[in-house]
């Protein structure tokens, strides 16, 4: 992705240099090759301090910023690539062939950008990289830079998406931020992400998740207005956690559907893509309004948060008492009991006010009761100081509505 385009004269040098494109559109594929001359030397030895050497030497320290900030984005290290590596050596070999056609798709994404461009006018310029990383992404942005996981994105499986995956991410660049406060503006942010794709490619998305979606609307949307106000993404993105509809991301399939019934509701084509791209998805007024202009939902989405915070679990009391057989013993129990039922298989604790010094180990997940609304926690305290817990919004009841989180602050007495 990192290549300077010339589109109606494409320069191709070497694989590692620029071509420049007049849109401005910036293709970096320069880690590709380090990363396979660090490879040829890393399996060629058993010798682990070289192999960390010639990783360092001859990939990361020639890292592109595009490199540099993937490494950044999915928090990988030296270690996670000679993981990677020695344990799928034969796939890395298999794809191969494919990063190294790099080039072949010069010309494909820098057109898919002309059109984008002309589709929104005020396209800004952003830099795309094609690195290798050791398989947390297939692709990402970080400011104005695009980041291709090429490990993934160039396997024989997702290679008829690449200049698609580009385009999608490209979207992302343009927009004002590529983290939503809570699930619905995330959703929309990547929707809109995929919905311009489509209108930029002319071809639809391939995207599983889309098609179930359309084949089921009614009840994925009534499934995710009870979710959607949660602040994590649950199993709607980004996981491949169970869930009842069998079929990961399907928050995709929610934010294309808002964005394409906007898109059909709005006269001027190129307003609206213009509103959707420049919105500012986590200003809540802003996102609900589009939203509600979209008319994908029945209600109006203030009337559907005030029915979710409603119906949002809650903590009705945490009890904390010494373990009853243990009196000489710096072990105590915390109970914690639940407006509803709670799915047991979530959890999350967080510190309180007072920080680090002030907070509990959970030492023993006891487990939920039968009815899943209660729960017992063993931890271990010391006398005669102040602690606090957080009961987080990990916590969820059975339609995965997260819970309001809960404060349990207590002093322990003097033993």
């Amino acid at each position: 992705m990192n290549r300077n385009i010339l589109f109606a004269v494409i320069f191709f040098i070497s694989i590692n240099q620029k071509v420049r494109a007049q849109q401005n559109v910036s293709l970096v594929t320069a880690d590709i090759d380090h990363f396979w001359v660090a490879y040829d030397k890393i399996i060629a030895t058993k010798d682990t301090v070289a192999q960390y050497a010639y990783l360092n030497n001859l990939f990361i320290q020639k890292g592109t910023p595009g490199l540099k900030a993937m490494m950044q984005a999915r928090s990988y290290t030296a270690k996670s690539y000679i993981d990677a590596i020695s344990q799928k050596q034969a796939y890395f070999n298999s794809i191969r062939k494919n990063t190294l056609r790099v080039n072949d798709y010069a010309t494909a994404i820098a057109s898919k950008i002309s059109i984008l461009k002309q589709l929104y006018p005020a396209l800004k310029p952003a830099e795309i990289y094609f690195t290798i990383g050791a398989f947390r992404s297939g692709g990402t942005t970080l400011g104005n830079m695009v980041l291709i996981g090429s490990e993934i994105a160039m396997d024989d499986e997702h290679l008829d998406n690449l200049v698609f995956t580009n385009i999608h991410e490209y979207v992302h660049t343009q927009q004002k931020t590529s983290m939503g406060d809570n699930l619905l503006a995330q959703c929309v942010l990547e929707g809109v992400a995929e919905f311009i794709s489509e209108q930029a490619m002319s071809t639809h998305s391939t995207l599983p998740a889309l098609a179930f979606g359309k084949s089921n609307p009614v009840t994925v949307k009534q499934d995710f207005a009870t979710q959607m106000f949660n602040t994590g993404n649950g199993f709607w993105l980004y996981s491949n956690a169970e869930n009842q509809f069998g079929v990961r991301d399907l928050g995709y399939y929610v934010g294309y559907a808002i964005a394409q019934r906007y898109h059909l509701n709005t006269i001027d084509k190129t307003k609206a893509i213009k509103e959707m791209i420049e919105l500012d998805y986590n200003n809540m007024e802003a996102l609900y309004n589009y939203v509600d202009q979209s008319g994908y939902f029945d209600k109006k989405v203030k009337s559907l948060k005030r029915a979710y915070e409603k119906n949002r679990p809650s903590v009705i009391n945490g009890i904390v008492t010494k373990s009853e057989h243990e009196i000489d013993s710096l072990n105590y129990k915390i109970t914690v009991k639940f407006s509803k039922p709670m799915d047991k298989r979530y959890r999350s604790f967080e510190q309180g006010p007072l920080g680090q010094d002030s907070s509990m180990r959970i030492k023993k997940v006891i487990g939920f009761s039968e009815d899943g609304k209660s729960a017992e926690f063993e931890v271990e305290l010391k006398p005669n100081k102040r602690y606090q817990l957080v009961i987080g919004e990990g916590f969820r009841d059975l339609n995965g509505a997260r819970i309001k989180p809960y404060l349990i602050d207590f002093k322990t007495g003097n033993e």
